[in-house]
């Protein structure tokens, strides 16, 4: 089923900000998220927010969805006022965005360029599962303003697809690429998924082989999370499958690294490597380094000046408050300095260019220091005042965040 979302405090009908939230609107960088909730099958480990038609139920169109996201686009404009607010990114996620005609994305982007202004050079991404592309619709995108393709590619090996249930054959991927650089998209990624149950040192090894063939400027790679009420969570518990080891998942990050940096790629976040600073998604940066962004569809997350808030988790409630005029937020949190600042050493500190250390708190300068000592950090970045993790440092992020927060 799709996740479930948090508690928080009451959104106004109006979609009202508060006050403190509008401060500095402007001085930080602003894209937009556009979540397109729908896929044609749900794959076994995925638990975002996501229908197939049989889920979907009534109430909620997938042919009226772009009309009914330009409506909260158009919402995003009154509720932020008259701010000067160039977007600077803009990604399409899902769910599976390409499911909808091209022109819809299209339309889509238009009405954020129409109600703010794409920035000069603006990155426009979308997700696309391999399948779901042709060579027109990539033209169609292109033309209309899209300069950034991420495909949804897992895995080379056939098997672990199938445990993944994910439908589209090896090679479609990489074919994929090609059609999308013929398209004019000079900026493309896969994505890749390690550790699945089944896979090998030399399945992943071979999946990395094959995206490398298929020429992308930017790769992302995670490791498979099994997350609660999910397929493949209960398929494990029947014991049909094992549960991915720790040990395994670190060995392949460092298979990655290996073959990644070889081909020319360098790391610039923990799961993230590009050939180039142009190739590096600019939309994730602005995430991870504190930017301003409005979440539009079904369970969408926005943030603005230290508030956040998330929409109603199903697209029938959603269009339906749209419809009536009403802002689709569920409930949002407005955080405390103490709030901001922890989330901001956990973003920055899994980027290649770390957190200051005049920024860490007195209280774990004693963990930071074991943590050099460690080999967790580098010790030339530590001398220019930059906490910066290792190789070994990646692999433990988590845990150093932990001790660092």
């Amino acid at each position: 089923m799709p996740s479930v979302l948090p508690d928080g405090d009451p959104i106004p009908a109006s979609g009202e900000l508060p006050s403190s939230a509008l401060d500095g609107l402007g001085s930080r960088p602003f894209g937009f998220y556009i979540h397109v909730p729908f896929c044609l099958t749900r794959c076994g480990y995925c638990d975002f927010n996501t229908y197939t038609a049989a889920e979907l139920g009534p109430g909620a169109s997938q042919r009226d969805y772009a009309s009914t996201a330009i409506e909260e686009v158009r919402l995003a404009r009154r509720v932020l006022g008259d701010a000067e607010l160039p977007v600077e990114t803009v990604f399409f996620g899902g769910g599976t965005p390409t499911l909808l005609p091209p022109e819809d994305l299209v339309r889509i982007l238009h009405a954020v360029d129409e109600e703010f202004g794409l920035a000069p050079g603006a990155e426009v991404t979308t997700e696309a599962n391999p399948e779901s592309v042709t060579q027109r619709s990539l033209e169609v995108l292109r033309e209309g303003g899209f300069t950034r393709m991420s495909f949804g590619m897992q895995s080379a090996r056939e098997h672990v697809l199938t445990v993944l249930d994910r439908r589209h054959t090896p090679g479609r991927a990489g074919a994929a690429v090609q059609e999308a650089r013929k398209a004019g998209f000079d900026h493309v990624n896969l994505d890749l998924i390690y550790s699945t149950p089944g896979e090998t040192d030399e399945d992943w090894r071979a999946s990395l082989d094959a995206a490398l063939a298929a020429g992308p400027d930017h790769v992302s790679a995670y490791s498979l999370i099994v997350e609660d009420g999910t397929r493949l969570a209960a398929r494990i518990r029947r014991g049909e499958l094992p549960m991915p080891d720790d040990d395994v998942a670190a060995d392949r990050y460092l298979i990655a690294e290996e073959m990644l940096t070889s081909a020319g790629f360098r790391w610039y976040e923990v799961s993230n490597w590009a050939v180039s600073d142009e190739a590096r998604c600019r939309h994730n940066l602005l995430y991870w380094t504190g930017g301003d962004w409005w979440g539009v569809g079904p369970g969408a997350h926005s943030h603005v000046g230290g508030t956040r808030w998330w929409n109603v988790k199903h697209p029938a409630p959603y269009a339906h408050r749209l419809a009536a005029g009403e802002s689709p937020g569920y409930a949002r949190e407005v955080l405390t300095e103490d709030d901001q600042a922890v989330e901001r050493l956990m973003l920055e500190l899994r980027l290649v260019t770390g957190f200051p250390l005049a920024d860490v708190r007195p209280s774990a300068r004693t963990a930071c220091a074991k943590a050099l000592a460690d080999g967790l950090l580098e010790v030339e970045s530590f001398k220019r005042g930059r906490v910066v993790l290792t190789l070994r440092g990646r692999l433990l992020a988590d845990a150093l965040i932990r001790d660092l927060a």
